[in-house]
C-alpha cells in the first residue's frame, strides 16, 4: 500500500464534533514526547503534516487526516482517517486541563464506532514505564482493538532496541494471555513504516470483507 495523500481535516474538542464515522480509522496515542508526530509524518511520508514539538502537551484536540491510499496490486484507492490524539501522562498544563484531556480521549476510544485500531506508542530507550502499562491493561477492559508501536530506534543500538522491547512485552505478560501485535520504528530511517501500512491494509480489507457480507 501506498500513500497517495494525505491532508488535514479538522481538530475537534470532544468525540461527538468529530467528522462523520464513514470511514476505518486509526489513531496514534502516547505519552508525551514520544515521538507521535513525527512517526505519523513518516507514515505518511510528508514531515510538515502533524506538527512536532519539544514542548510535551503540544496536541491538546482530537486532530484528523484524510488519507487516501493506492493498493499496489489492484491499483485501487482506499480513504481512510488517521488521528492524532493528546498524549498521556506529563505535561505542563493545569490539573483541570489534563482531567479535561482524560476525559476527551477516554470518550473518544470508547465511542468513536469506525475505530479499527488504536496505535500506542512506547518510547523504546526506557524501562517499562507504569503509566503505559496500565494504559494497556485498561484498554483490555475496554475490549479496544490496539498494536504497540515502539519509537525512535534509531536512538539506541538493535541489541539494547531488542532487550527493552522485549523487558517491556514480559511486563506485559503478567496481565495478558496472548500479547498484541507490535512493531518496532524509528521515524529517522523510516523503520517500520512498511510493516505499519501493510497492517492498515490488511484492516482496510477486512472491513470492505465485512461491509461486503452485510449488504
Amino acid at each position: 500500500m501506498n500513500i497517495k495523500t494525505a491532508t488535514y481535516l479538522i481538530s475537534s474538542p470532544s468525540v461527538e464534533q468529530c467528522p462523520k464515522g464513514d470511514k476505518p480509522e486509526y489513531a496514534f496515542i502516547g505519552r508525551s514526547n514520544v515521538g507521535k508526530s513525527s512517526l505519523i509524518n513518516m507514515i505518511c511520508n510528508i514531515q510538515t503534516l502533524a506538527k512536532t514539538s519539544g514542548s510535551p502537551g503540544k496536541t491538546q484536540l482530537i486532530n484528523h487526516f484524510d488519507v487516501k491510499s493506492i493498493d499496489e496490486k489492484t491499483h485501487k484507492v482506499n480513504s481512510w482517517y488517521l488521528v492524532d490524539l493528546p498524549g498521556y501522562g506529563y505535561a505542563k498544563v493545569a490539573q483541570g486541563k489534563r482531567k479535561q484531556w482524560v476525559k476527551m480521549i477516554e470518550n473518544y476510544i470508547r465511542k468513536r464506532e469506525n475505530l479499527i485500531n488504536l496505535f500506542v506508542l512506547i518510547d523504546s530507550r526506557h524501562t517499562p514505564q507504569q503509566i503505559d502499562l496500565e494504559f494497556i491493561n485498561q484498554l483490555g477492559e475496554w475490549n479496544i482493538p490496539f498494536t504497540i508501536v515502539f519509537t525512535k530506534a534509531d536512538k539506541s543500538t538493535q541489541k539494547e532496541v531488542a532487550a527493552t522491547v522485549k523487558t517491556f512485552l514480559n511486563a506485559l505478560a503478567k496481565t495478558w494471555q496472548f500479547l498484541p501485535q507490535s512493531f518496532v520504528t524509528s521515524a529517522v530511517k523510516y523503520r517500520g513504516r512498511k510493516e505499519i501500512l501493510a497492517f492498515i491494509d490488511e484492516c482496510n480489507k477486512k472491513v470492505e470483507e465485512q461491509a461486503g457480507s452485510q449488504k
